[in-house]
């Protein structure tokens, strides 16, 4: 069977990609190897792990907040089953979701294995073992990534397990030992606490948040202990004895020392994520790689082998979804002959604790490094009359300007719905915008992104209420 495009994974990039080729008019295909569409994103990972956290995090509520605001209700009990069942809708309705829309935009899809073969050709291999080629005059690899191992540590997704595992866990664990303070680690550690785990988290750097900014990272950490959660910073585990009723980890310090055990019921392991070209038959085709086994692309995604692109975590860039949306999106739009692109300068990263934690654009660090003279402005939530209204005051906006330009170069947002808030200063960065034209811009009151207009102004050591 013959196509303008295959797709080969249907994560957020790959589904993306596909439907935009087909609203161009690409007779478009999809080869998927998992039953359902959607990918780690929204099979197990973004979307499952957002309905547990939106859970927990109602749950820690009633358990703690409802009195102060004159609401009498019993203490709430556990449900983890029910809880369970809550995530697994939120997968099924994203997941139908993207089955409708390969419907609608007549795109066919392929469950099995894919592996190119040769020139515009993929290999589908389903369950049973049957095969069939398919041709294209473009393949677009979107087959996303997979969980880092631990040399030494065998993830069983029982008692050892990977984010996968923690999503589906049957009992709250009475100790989660964490490996790895980035994000996953610290999303899926804190759903756990809130619903009656002890949390020890494990980290080989001297911070949570490796890479984020400095300032934000170390506020971060506080509130994190302050909910009750354990950080052994700048060590590593070197082994999990998984003998006996209990898990007993070997914890050393990371520049190596006297060792110590840490005894856990469950250990989760998220130490970052590696891009999935297993069995794509890349090698053979003559496709580059980089040195971290990543797909080599040039700027229009295109490999080395003419007619083979890749989008998504098996390229360069940062391991997210909506990064790998656009793509899709960009590369589709290129093969039908249109100048697709992607602004890897203003791509937001949210971290969804509670409060929730949102970039986009550089870091301090990232600007002293480069050597770029900037102002800063800052504003509490404290100061938010919003923020104080709703008891949410953890947290701050910062914003990150140009010297001598006022451009914003990044935003940083630490407090309750960083996440949705990030999205103006995104819009903002897109158009190349100032401090000065943040500051100007008229926000409704009271709400939390006011704080933004604060930090803005805070630029230009103006912030009103502070």
């Amino acid at each position: 069977m013959a196509y303008e495009l295959i797709v080969i994974g249907t994560g957020p990039g790959g589904y993306v990609c596909a439907i935009r080729a087909a609203q161009l008019g690409l007779k478009t295909a999809v080869v998927e190897k998992s039953p359902t569409y959607g990918g780690t994103c929204l099979n197990i990972g973004c979307i499952p792990s957002k309905a547990l956290l939106h859970a927990s995090e109602l749950f820690e509520e009633a358990g703690h907040s409802f009195a102060k605001m004159g609401i009498g209700v019993p203490a709430p009990t556990l449900d983890l089953k029910a809880m369970l069942n809550f995530k697994q809708e939120a997968i099924d309705g994203n997941v139908k979701g993207v089955d409708f829309l390969f419907k609608k935009n007549k795109i066919e899809g392929f469950k099995g294995t894919g592996k190119i073969t040769g020139a515009g050709k993929v290999e589908v291999t389903d369950a049973d073992g049957k095969t069939q080629t398919l041709e294209a005059k473009a393949i677009v690899i979107a087959t996303g990534s997979d969980v880092a191992k631990l040399k030494g540590i065998e993830i069983d997704e029982k008692r050892i397990v990977s984010s996968t595992g923690a999503l589906t866990l049957p009992e709250v664990p009475k100790h989660l030992l964490v490996i790895g303070a980035g994000v996953i680690g610290l999303e899926l550690g804190s759903v756990w606490r809130r619903i009656g785990a002890k949390v020890t988290v494990v980290e080989f750097l001297d911070g949570v948040l490796p890479g984020m900014d400095g300032e934000v990272r170390k506020q971060a950490q506080r509130l994190f202990e302050k909910q009750g959660m354990t950080f052994k910073l700048s060590s590593k585990v070197t082994g999990v004895d998984t003998s006996g009723k209990t898990l007993k980890a070997t914890v050393e310090p990371a520049k190596g020392g006297a060792a110590e055990t840490i005894e856990a019921d469950v250990v989760l392991v998220s130490t970052g994520r590696v891009p999935y070209t297993e069995g794509l038959g890349l090698k053979e085709a003559g496709v580059k790689m980089d040195e971290r086994g990543r797909v080599a692309v040039d700027h229009h995604y295109a490999t080395n082998v003419p007619g083979i692109y890749a989008i998504g975590d098996v390229i360069v860039g940062p391991m997210l979804a909506h990064k790998a949306e656009d793509e899709g999106v960009a590369i589709a739009e290129i093969l039908a002959g249109q100048a697709g692109h992607v602004n890897y300068d203003v791509i937001p990263a949210v971290v969804y604790t509670m409060p929730e934690i949102a970039s986009v654009g550089k870091s301090e660090e990232d600007l002293k490094a480069a050597n770029v003279a900037y102002n800063t402005g800052k504003f509490p939530f404290t100061a938010n009359g919003r923020a104080k209204a709703n008891q949410q005051t953890d947290g701050f906006v910062k914003i990150l300007a140009d010297a001598k330009t006022d451009r914003v170069l990044g935003v940083h947002i630490v407090g309750s719905d960083a996440g949705n808030m990030i999205a103006e200063a995104a819009v903002l960065m897109e158009f190349g915008g100032s401090a000065e034209d943040l500051a100007r811009t008229c926000h409704a009151h009271p709400t939390l992104p006011e704080a933004v207009k604060e930090a803005a102004m805070a630029v230009a050591k103006r912030a009103i209420h502070m």
